[in-house]
């Protein structure tokens, strides 16, 4: 593992425009230090180049020459990114790389492998793994104040205001389609919520006239009975995006605003003992919310009301359990409202990229790790499938073991959307 006591030195590769978010991100990280960029369009690479004062290289090869490139932060378009996280692998560099981690389950599995035997950091960038909002939920739910979520349900009318005819995303050959380039996020956090590996998933794609899929829903069949249901439409003008997650505790629901999230709201039916400790939450705030990485801006606020008796005193009973919750409870996580979206965002990345250092530096497991990569890609390939035959399909089709062939070699196409 690499030393505490020297930075890490940081490559990235594709220099668009979510490569210079992601620089700007990690900007005065403790412990990593940029040190080139590389795309094969010189004026963009020059120009990030020279913004943190940094090589400007060509391809990925010049940068795996380099001494000082310990980790390699992959920031293409999705079809380039098994190779390129493979190719940095074998080099024996850390790797960061931009989700899909891949465009098949088959190579997510080889990329993963690729890690195991390098003895590196692989680090997907599924942000949501690192919002404060989704860990605090997550920690609620340990400590019993919510129970597992029965039924997820994600909603998300995107824009497509900066998505032309002719823009890599509708081409499935570079995106892997919606369920691929975007669906993993969401995939992939419903397994972090639900605490399980997905079993089965039926899938619809819809199709403009005369135009692309630009609508999919799926259903995700979780053990238990759990159900996961997600929707993505690019379809909307930016100022009209909307996104919600609802979460069904089954007792109690909670709502999510963003798929940047930056607002829970949990309404809850409790017995007296749960109502104390949901009001102790707002002096828990910094502790529910803290994720490593992640520097609060101060305006993070956990507030609580509870209305006692609101409810008969009588048992409820629903899906066979019965509880005495007379008191009901509502709870509101925020991080600032949407005007903080943007700082959520980088902040989240922030956070991803920090975990990537923490385990180069000191070992153990990122917290979006290869798994939930290699698992997200699965379900989405699933759902690609489902929804182009019109049978469910189960996830993880692809052996176990991902036997086959590592990635080809990564397509000379670089640039993210602006």
């Amino acid at each position: 593992m690499t030393s505490a006591a020297a930075p890490l030195g940081l490559g990235l590769v594709g220099c668009g425009g979510f490569g210079a978010y992601v620089l700007d991100a990690v900007a005065g990280l403790p412990g990593l230090r940029p040190t080139a960029v590389a795309d094969p369009d010189p004026v963009r690479a020059r120009a990030l180049g020279e913004r943190y004062g940094i090589a400007a290289l060509s391809s990925l090869e010049e940068l795996l020459e380099r001494g000082d490139v310990a980790a390699v932060a992959i920031a293409t378009p999705p079809a380039a990114h098994a190779a390129m996280a493979t190719a940095a692998l074998r080099a024996g560099r850390h790797v960061f790389c931009e989700k899909p981690l891949a465009t098949t389950a088959r190579d997510a599995r080889a990329v993963a492998r690729e890690a195991e035997r390098a003895g590196r950091a692989l680090v997907v960038d599924h942000v949501l793994r690192y919002n404060p909002l989704l860990r605090a939920l997550e920690h609620l739910t340990a400590e019993g104040l919510l129970d597992a979520p029965r039924r997820f349900l994600f909603e998300n009318d995107a824009s497509d205001e900066d998505l032309g005819p002719g823009h890599w995303f509708w081409d499935r050959s570079h995106s892997g389609g919606i369920f691929v380039e975007h669906g993993v996020h969401f995939f992939d956090a419903a397994r972090a919520l639900l605490g399980s590996d997905p079993l089965s998933v039926r899938a619809t794609a819809v199709r403009r006239p005369g135009g692309p899929v630009d609508m999919v829903s799926a259903d995700v069949l979780h053990p238990g009975g759990v159900l996961a249901s997600h929707l993505h439409s690019f379809t909307h003008a930016h100022r009209c995006e909307r996104q919600l997650t609802r979460l069904d505790h089954g007792f109690a629901e909670t709502r999510i605003e963003g798929w940047i999230p930056v607002r829970a709201t949990v309404s809850a039916w409790t017995d007296e003992a749960g109502a104390a400790a949901w009001e102790q939450l707002p002096s828990r705030t910094a502790e529910l919310l803290d994720v490593d990485g992640f520097r609060p801006h101060g305006g993070e606020r956990i507030s609580v009301t509870v209305e006692r008796g609101a409810g008969a005193p009588a048992p409820a009973r629903g899906r066979g359990v019965e509880r005495t919750v007379p008191h009901h409870v509502r709870a509101v996580l925020d991080l600032g409202g949407e005007a903080r979206k943007p700082y959520v965002y980088s902040e989240s990345v922030r956070a991803a990229v920090a975990d990537l250092v923490r385990v180069a530096r000191h070992g153990g497991t990122p917290v979006a790790d290869a798994l939930s990569g290699v698992t997200a890609v699965a379900v989405a390939e699933a759902a690609t499938l489902a929804a182009d035959t019109g049978t469910e399909q189960p996830v993880g089709a692809v052996p176990a073991d991902g036997a086959g062939p590592a990635p080809a070699s990564a397509p000379q196409y670089f640039q993210e959307p602006s």
